[in-house]
């Protein structure tokens, strides 16, 4: 893959609540896509953020007896930490309210104005609060009633500001059509072209103060703010109008923000402002339980079953460390479609993959190589048929690995790296090291210097794979092994002695055993 500058974007989080599972799993994921391209040699620019307008926010903050300013003060803090937490390696954060981001769409305002692109006209219609947007009747169910997802809708009159959205329509299917991968998975991109089936409406774009205040005032007209999601869609340029980072290679969303924010909205503002569409938005689906997407407060299930407990995926990580969660969240969902969340999973995960496929192998080879090499890493002394076996199967997998991340197909990446280190545990039981120590036949004694040498250099090529996903595992089983951090896939990938004579780590228990199921921590 030729090197580049790559730029990537999270979804912004609306500041109207704590960041749970769903946040989480967006930011490892766009995290690992950024650590995986800087991996490969490119310059990546990782932005992420929070969106803070609109009236959702105002209102929390009215009930709250605080200004919306102080209260999206203290949820940039919750979803800071849970980054930190995390290990995200964000190079950006932006907040909708800071200065460089209002002054950015103000200037697209005014622009999309001068062109005659925004209008202002009175409209009837039916508005959604929970969604902050005006509906349409193809929105309703088919029994005529609105879907739950709107939350209340009432009926408004009012004058506003409208974006000729309707005048970019056909643009935007030839796009579609022209570049079938925009949107990945491509049954997404399916979607917005049956949506785009029929005429879509120009976008009302503005909020009169007399309902909303909390939000960026037109330049145009001072009794109006903007329309939330005009204001949030924008930061992906806003962020770094000022750096020559546009246009934007991958925008990491959620399937329920494709249809009509990211796919339709954003692509058109962009066209009608003279800015290059982003190149690629990469749709993940949902963490459920029992059903029910998981939120910070659990919905029902539609049979009417009572709603799982909420699960505080951040605690996982406070008790557990954040790459035993960052490997959960990338091993278990295929990106595009929903997955079932459960601690047991987890637990199974845990104690399975990391603890005995690939903690006990490392604490195998540390032993074994303080018993049999006073802990130092030998030369591969013999070459025969199990080594070579092992040798070719790394081969294989780090092409297919290399294949599966570079489509952002972590989950499928994780398995093929697995299937090797269970086959370094098979050729550890093959080998049985253990007897070949207590034989006095030099060739046994090669065989037993080949097998550590052959585990150690597996574990590293192990490691230096696993660095976008469980950086601070990768890093630490490397320093186990004498070796630095792993920074680039390049020379690095290719079977070689690169630890050959290195001392190695007495003993490093990577994961510790969960407490019992049933206890409080577990």
């Amino acid at each position: 893959m030729p090197k580049g500058t790559f730029y990537l974007t999270t979804a912004i989080d609306y500041a109207n609540g704590a960041p749970h599972l769903g946040h989480a799993y967006e930011k490892v994921l766009a995290d690992a896509i950024a650590r995986h391209r800087r991996m490969r040699g490119d310059d990546v620019h990782f932005l992420t953020g929070l969106d803070e307008h609109g009236q959702k926010v105002e209102q929390t903050a009215r009930k709250a007896g605080i200004e919306p300013l102080a209260h999206c003060d203290g949820v940039a803090v919750l979803f800071r930490d849970m980054l930190a937490l995390l290990g995200i390696s964000n190079d950006d954060y932006i907040r909708t309210t800071e200065a460089r981001h209002v002054r950015v769409v103000q200037d697209a305002l005014q622009r999309l104005f001068d062109q005659g692109l925004v209008y202002r006209a009175e409209y009837t219609g039916f508005y959604s609060v929970r969604q902050e947007q005006f509906l349409l009747e193809k929105d309703r169910a088919p029994d005529g009633s609105w879907p739950a997802i709107f939350g209340e809708v009432v009926q408004l009159t009012e004058a506003n500001y409208f974006f000729r959205l309707a005048q970019f329509q056909p643009w935007l299917v030839s796009h579609l059509e022209a570049n079938p991968d925009f949107i990945q998975p491509r049954f997404r991109q399916r979607q917005v072209l049956e949506f785009l089936r029929e005429p879509i409406n120009d976008l009302c774009i503005s909020r009169p103060k007399s309902r909303l205040t909390w939000g960026i005032e037109l330049p145009f007209d001072r009794d109006y703010v903007t329309y939330v999601w005009f204001d949030a869609l924008t930061n992906y340029y806003s962020a770094v109008a000022d750096k020559g980072r546009w246009p934007c290679d991958l925008h990491v969303i959620g399937k329920d923000i494709l249809v009509p924010p990211h796919a339709v909205y954003w692509p058109c503002m962009l066209r009608a402002l003279g800015l290059e569409p982003p190149r690629r938005l990469l749709v993940h689906g949902w963490w459920t339980m029992g059903g029910s997407k998981v939120s910070k407060t659990q919905e029902k299930p539609a049979d009417g079953a009572p709603a799982p407990k909420p699960v505080d995926a951040l605690q996982l990580a406070r008790d557990h460390g954040a790459d035993p969660l960052r490997y959960f969240l990338m091993r278990e969902m295929t990106v595009g479609q929903d997955s079932e969340f459960s601690l047991d999973l987890f637990r199974i995960r845990y104690r399975t993959d990391l603890g005995n496929d690939l903690g006990n192998l490392l604490n195998r080879l540390l032993n074994m190589t303080g018993r049999y090499a006073a802990g130092v890493l030998p030369a591969a002394a013999a070459d025969e048929a199990p080594e070579r076996e092992v040798r070719d199967l790394w081969s294989a997998t780090a092409a297919k690995f290399l294949a599966r991340a570079d489509g952002h197909e972590f989950k499928e990446a994780l398995e093929e790296l697995w299937v090797f280190i269970r086959a370094l545990n098979a050729y550890v039981e093959g080998r049985a090291p253990w007897k070949l120590g207590k034989s006095a036949d030099p060739a046994d004694k090669a065989r037993l210097d080949s097998c550590l040498a052959h585990v150690g250099e597996g574990l590293r090529l192990v490691a230096t794979c696993l660095a976008p996903v469980m950086p601070t595992v990768s890093a630490r089983l490397l320093a186990d092994l004498g070796l630095p951090a792993a920074v680039a896939y390049e020379g690095a990938l290719g079977w070689s002695s690169a630890g050959l004579g290195l001392r190695l780590a007495d003993k490093d228990i990577l994961f510790p055993p969960l407490d019992p199921p049933n206890s409080p921590a577990a």
